[in-house]
C-alpha cells in the first residue's frame, strides 16, 4: 500500500468483557503508516491486545468476589471493521476473519470464550439473538460506534448468566454458549505512543504501548492493577465531587494531597488485587524501587504522586499488613472507603 491513516487496532480494540464506553473517554488517536507490511503490523498489534487483555481478565475474574460492581467477563477482544480507515478495510478480512461488521480479534487462554470454543477471527454477529447495529457514520471515515454498540450488548448481558454468541467462520455459523464468568467492572484499551502512559478514569483503563516494549507482564500488572484499582475505588468521581482543581493548581495544597491520597490508596489495593489473582505482590515493591523514576518522572515528577521510594515502601507495609492465612480473594479494609467522601 501507499499511505494510509489506520485507526490502530491496538487503540481502540477493547475486551468483550469492558462494559460501558463512557462520553468522557477520549477518542482514540489515528496512527500513519507507511510503507509497512501489515500483516506483521496487525500481528504485532493483536499480540500486544492479548497481553494486556489476559492480565487485565486475570485481575478482574479473580477479584471479582470483593467487588460490588461486576460484569460479564468471557475474555474475548472485540473490534469492528469500521473503526479502521477505509483505506485499509479490504486487507482486514485476511487477518482479522472479519465476515460481518464485529469479529473477535482475540481471545485469552483459560478464559470462559475459550473453553467454549471461540477463536479468534469468529464473526460475531450477535449477541443472545440481538443483532449488531452497524452505525452508518463508518462508512466513509473511521468510527467506533460500532465497535461501541457491540460491547453495549454485551454489557446488557448479567455477570452472573451464561452468554449466548451467534458466530460465523469460513461461513459456518454456529451459536456458542460461554459459561458465566463475573469480574470487576471496567474497560481496558492501549495507547499507541512513545510514553510510559497510563490512566484510568472511572470507566476505561488506559495503558501506553511502551509498557509492552519495556517489561514483561509480571511489571505491566502492576500498573494495570494500580489503574484498575483508581476504578473500584470511583476515584474520578470522588475527586470530582470533592471539588479538586486539575490542571496547573491539582499540584498545590489540598488538591495536591487529595491527588496523593488517591495514588496512594491505589497502590495499597493494587497489590490486593495482584495477589488475589496469583501474581507475587512483591513485583509491585519491584517495580518501583526499580522503575519508578522511569514512569513517574523521577525528581521531574508531578506532586500529585508520592516518589517511587515512598510508594516501594508503602506497598511493602502493605504486602505485610496482609493477615497470615487471609483467604483468596483477601478483601482488603480499603474496600469499605471506597464510597467515602475524600477530605
Amino acid at each position: 500500500m501507499s499511505r494510509a491513516s489506520i485507526l490502530s487496532s491496538a487503540v481502540v480494540a477493547l475486551s468483550a468483557f469492558l462494559l460501558s464506553v463512557p462520553d468522557r473517554a477520549p477518542a482514540a488517536p489515528m496512527v500513519s503508516i507507511e510503507n509497512t507490511d501489515d500483516t506483521a503490523l496487525f500481528g504485532a498489534m493483536r499480540d500486544a491486545d492479548l497481553r494486556l487483555a489476559t492480565i487485565a481478565w486475570r485481575l478482574a475474574t479473580a477479584n471479582a468476589a470483593i467487588c460490588p460492581d461486576r460484569a460479564p467477563t468471557p475474555g474475548i477482544v472485540v473490534h469492528a471493521i469500521d473503526q479502521y480507515d477505509p483505506g485499509v478495510r479490504k486487507q482486514l478480512p485476511a487477518i482479522f476473519g472479519f465476515e460481518g461488521p464485529v469479529a473477535v480479534e482475540a481471545v485469552v487462554p483459560g478464559s470462559a470464550a475459550a473453553r467454549a470454543g471461540v477463536q479468534a477471527n469468529d464473526t460475531i454477529e450477535a449477541v443472545d439473538g440481538k443483532p449488531f447495529v452497524v452505525n452508518p457514520a463508518g462508512a466513509s471515515q473511521a468510527n467506533t460506534a460500532t465497535r461501541d454498540a457491540a460491547q453495549r450488548l454485551i454489557a446488557a448481558e448479567p455477570a452472573d448468566r451464561p452468554l449466548r454468541l451467534t458466530l460465523l467462520r469460513h461461513g459456518q455459523k454456529r451459536e456458542v454458549t460461554v459459561a458465566a464468568q463475573p469480574g470487576c467492572r471496567s474497560r481496558f484499551e492501549m495507547l499507541m505512543g512513545p510514553g510510559l502512559t497510563a490512566s484510568a478514569d472511572g470507566d476505561i483503563v488506559q495503558i501506553g504501548s511502551r509498557f509492552f516494549e519495556r517489561f514483561d507482564d509480571r511489571m505491566i500488572a502492576v500498573v494495570v492493577a494500580h489503574e484498575f484499582s483508581h476504578n473500584i475505588l470511583h476515584h474520578r468521581d470522588r475527586l470530582d465531587a470533592a471539588g479538586v482543581k486539575r490542571g496547573l493548581l491539582s499540584e498545590f495544597g489540598r488538591n495536591g494531597r487529595l491527588f496523593r491520597q488517591t495514588e496512594t490508596e491505589a497502590d495499597l489495593l493494587g497489590v490486593i488485587l495482584m495477589r488475589n489473582a496469583g501474581y507475587d505482590p512483591q513485583d509491585a515493591v519491584r517495580f518501583w524501587r526499580e522503575h519508578g523514576g522511569e514512569v513517574d518522572g523521577g525528581i521531574f515528577r508531578s506532586r500529585t504522586h508520592p516518589s517511587s521510594s515512598a510508594r516501594a515502601d508503602a506497598v511493602a507495609a502493605e504486602i505485610a499488613a496482609i493477615p497470615a492465612g487471609a483467604p483468596t480473594p483477601y478483601r482488603p479494609p480499603l474496600l469499605d472507603q471506597s464510597g467515602a467522601a475524600l477530605q
